[in-house]
């Protein structure tokens, strides 16, 4: 139904075209960064019964973070206790 809608405008107003596919990529883009958090994220635990604390397995060379600057995990060297 919300399609047909957009479609019809569509037919309508083609100016309106590039709006449509810049809102449709930034609500994908969303979802694809909402569900890699959910995913990958240290801090996210799905299976609390063999895993029940995933952030204190993390090794100190692991990246997380999706993006960062000047920083060389691969150069880390182990500095907390083993729990």
């Amino acid at each position: 139904m919300v399609l047909r809608t957009v479609v019809t405008h569509a037919k309508k107003h083609p100016a309106l075209i590039p709006l449509f596919v810049i809102i449709g990529c930034g609500g994908v883009g969303a979802s694809l960064y909402l569900m890699r958090l959910a995913m990958f994220n240290p801090d996210v635990s799905w299976d609390k019964k063999n895993n029940p604390e995933p952030w204190n397995k993390m090794a100190p060379n692991d990246q997380y973070k999706l993006f960062s600057i000047n920083m060389d995990y691969s150069r880390l060297k182990k500095d907390r206790p083993d729990f």
